[in-house]
């Protein structure tokens, strides 16, 4: 190793590391950052000692040097953000997507006709007459007076198939019993 490069290259980095400090800290109004890429300047000004002169030019190519690294931070910073940015972005939109309740359509309308098959099915499991009465009830919204004049048979017939059915669909579909009432309404 060359005793004179190393003699000057210890004065050069107390004479600049704290005025380039400084200068970097500006430029990127970031101590950490601003330190490595001093550093960095310095171990390349090291790496290079074999073809380097250090001469009268080297406060301008260290200080050249300090603002071309202090760009590729700003700049890395940049592409970065943009990209944390994005991913937030993606992220967003696909928990919105798949999100389960409030705000997906998809997902309402599947819910609405799985319930509207499961809801048919249990009213298509009724008696006869019992599917009749409900169907024109609750469906065609007849009161019970009108249904007993359309199918011939007396109000308390029809109120007896009104409670074997509402019977029924409770049971078969206890679970869905409100929705049941709030979907028929």
């Amino acid at each position: 190793m060359n005793n004179d490069f190393e003699t000057s290259y210890k004065l050069l980095f107390h004479k600049y590391y704290s005025n380039l400090l400084f200068y970097a800290t500006r430029l990127l109004e970031d101590d950490e950052e601003a330190e490595d890429v001093v550093q960095d300047v310095f171990v390349e000004v090291w790496k290079r000692r074999e073809s380097m002169d250090i001469g009268e030019h080297i406060q301008a190519f260290l200080y050249r040097a300090v603002y071309t690294r202090c760009l590729n931070v700003l700049k890395h910073r940049s592409i970065k953000g943009k990209y944390s940015t994005a991913m937030e972005e993606i992220s967003e939109k696909r928990t919105t997507y798949y999100q389960p309740y409030d705000n997906n359509e998809v997902i309402k309308r599947i819910e609405n006709r799985e319930l509207r098959m499961e809801i048919n099915q249990a009213i298509s499991e009724l008696p006869d007459k019992c599917k009749e009465v409900f169907k024109l009830s609750y469906l065609y919204d007849m009161k019970n007076k009108e249904i007993a004049d359309v199918l011939h048979i007396s109000l308390r017939t029809v109120e007896a198939h009104m409670y074997k059915a509402l019977k029924v669909l409770r049971s078969r579909l206890g679970h869905l019993w409100l929705i049941l009432l709030l979907f028929m309404i």
